[in-house]
């Protein structure tokens, strides 16, 4: 049986570990170790350190590695793809080009944001762990432990909504070759749980070559891409003049404004930027973490967005509209039609179709090691139930294994929910965006906050250790210091305050149905699931985990080095 490592025995161990570290490198109380010393008992460690955490995790990844690892698991020009239909009944296609390019620049704005925080405090907790140090000193708990809550559940919901677009997507692929075929909710939920079962194996099993196999998924990523624009764009009969994609837009929701109609359709292009994050929860097994973490983040935003912007033109250029919307009427991925009359034949569409179903796998294979991380580091600080059973690691394999199966666990109890009720489902996978976008914006406001007040100061390369994981009351705000990735000054402050103003508009319109006139069937019960997962994190840290949450729990004591 694998040998597994609790919380107590990292902290015990770690014990040993400083006396051997106060042996090779010589210190004086309040002064950094000379930075070639540092780098002889890893920079990472170190970096790690100072936010109060042992290094119990391998670090596998690389700048390449984790873009793969981002890249695949944002999955935006294939997810852009599959949610198509979102932007094109509300807002139609100059709604779609414009939205995008206000989403794309948004995402970048906060991930731009969320890459300062990362290099500052370079943890797998990110929000909740940023937001027990930002937070005033009176709400830090419970502000850290809401955050929390909403990162976990926007993970697991996100593992969800990956592998339920693979298992709907290979439905929609039979159901194109055989007229005769109606698919089932049951469906669905079976081939998701042998989705999550094949991600679980490759996590668990094959964890060691993770950082090759994400290579590989960035590669399949990108040629892929041509491999489906151009027989897109070459083989169709007819094309859309530019005319048309700039200035065409549609309200099919109904809505009193078009205005109104492109904001609510602007969720489907929201859609496909989400998990851009994976890279924080990954950063304990990222070396160099401190830059590459958010360099990782960024590069992928900006290659994912290129990409998927040249897709979204592909698609508007090759169909015309009035067979988009007959196309609507008869799959649940119009896209899949678009390939058929493009090309002409449904061996081709087949053929491209399987390579969406593929990189949709993979990202559902990231989601799972970003969610489990996550979980893993939560638990870790005794945020969740049953934490010291989810804080196992296995120490052959340095890898969260608990955590991976309770993720996949939970993520295949939502899948049942289909069986039953499509529309429910969907409102339950709507947490990813609430989930997301509620902690980002926590994170962020606080960020600003604490710009604004000039809290933050600028790293010292030699002049003082900076823990930031003293108690507040022992003035931890006071010892925040910018990382070595960040904007400066009033460029900095503008950044935060684009990123806030992007995610309140966001989650404002997140919560709106498709249609303005609606039913129960139809009805948007985001506002109720996430009402409910709130009420729930409140509840159960009102009756419990307020004596047992206590923040991020120190396990190193830097001041000893």
């Amino acid at each position: 049986m694998p040998e597994i490592l609790t919380m107590d025995k990292a902290v015990e161990s770690y014990g040993q570990e400083l006396h051997t570290l106060d042996e090779e490198v010589p210190r004086q109380r309040g002064k950094a170790p000379d930075s070639k010393m540092v780098g002889e008992f890893d920079r990472d460690r170190y970096d790690l350190a100072r936010a109060g955490k042992k290094q119990v995790l391998k670090r596998r990844f690389g700048l390449v590695s984790m873009t793969g690892l981002t890249c695949g698991l944002m999955c935006t020009w294939e997810s852009l793809m599959v949610v198509f239909l979102v932007g094109f009944t509300n807002g139609g296609p100059a709604g779609l080009v414009y939205g995008f390019l206000i989403v794309w620049l948004g995402n970048i704005s906060v991930f731009i944001s969320i890459g300062e925080l990362s290099s500052m405090i370079p943890t797998a907790g990110g929000q909740y762990h940023w937001v027990s140090l930002l937070a005033p000193q009176t709400s830090t708990k419970f502000f850290s432990y809401l955050t929390g809550w909403l990162t976990v559940i926007g993970w697991i919901s996100g593992l969800t909504a990956a592998s339920y677009f693979v298992a709907e997507l290979i439905l929609a692929l039979i159901a194109l070759n055989d007229d005769s075929f109606a698919p089932r909710g049951w469906q669905g939920t079976l081939l998701l749980w042998g989705g999550l079962i094949l991600c679980v194996i490759i996590n668990i099993f094959m964890s060691g070559a993770l950082p090759s196999i994400e290579v590989f998924v960035l590669i399949i990523h990108i040629l892929g891409f041509f491999g489906i624009l151009i027989p897109l764009v070459y083989l169709s009969p007819t094309h859309n003049s530019a005319k048309d994609i700039f200035t065409m837009f549609n309200n099919g929701g109904g809505w009193q404004t078009q205005t109104l109609s492109f904001f609510v359709g602007i969720q489907g292009n929201a859609l496909a930027f989400v998990g851009t994050d994976s890279a924080v929860h990954m950063s304990e097994e990222v070396r160099n973490a401190t830059k590459d973490v958010a360099r990782s983040m960024v590069v992928s935003l900006v290659l994912n967005g290129c990409l998927a912007f040249g897709m979204l033109f592909a698609l508007l250029f090759s169909v015309p509209y009035e067979q988009i919307v007959d196309f609507a009427a008869e799959s649940q991925f119009p896209f899949i039609k678009i390939f058929e009359y493009s090309v002409g034949s449904r061996a081709g569409a087949s053929v491209m179709t399987g390579l969406i179903v593929l990189l949709e796998f993979c990202s559902a294979l990231g989601c799972l090691a970003a969610a489990s991380r996550m979980t893993w580091s939560f638990a870790r600080d005794n945020g969740l139930p049953f934490s010291k059973e989810l804080f196992f690691i296995d120490k052959r394999t340095s890898i969260p294994i608990v955590a991976i199966m309770s993720v996949t666990v939970f993520s295949a109890l939502l899948a049942i929910v289909n069986i039953g009720n499509g529309t429910a489902f969907n409102d339950i996978v709507s947490l990813v965006l609430e989930g997301f976008y509620l902690s980002y914006l926590i994170a962020i406001g606080l960020l600003l906050w604490r710009r604004l007040r000039g809290d933050i100061r600028e790293a010292s390369s030699s002049s003082e250790v900076t823990h930031y994981s003293i108690p507040a009351s022992e003035g931890v705000h006071s010892n925040l210091r910018w990382g070595p990735w960040h904007l400066k000054g009033t460029l900095g402050i503008a950044n935060n305050m684009v990123a806030c103003s992007y995610l309140i508009l966001q989650i404002f319109f997140s919560f709106w149905p498709g249609t303005r006139q609606t039913n129960a069937e139809h009805m948007n019960y985001a506002i109720l699931v996430t009402g409910s997962v709130l009420l729930f994190s409140i509840g159960y840290y009102l009756w419990g985990a307020r004596k047992t949450y206590k923040g991020p729990i120190v396990e190193i004591d830097l001041h000893r080095l």
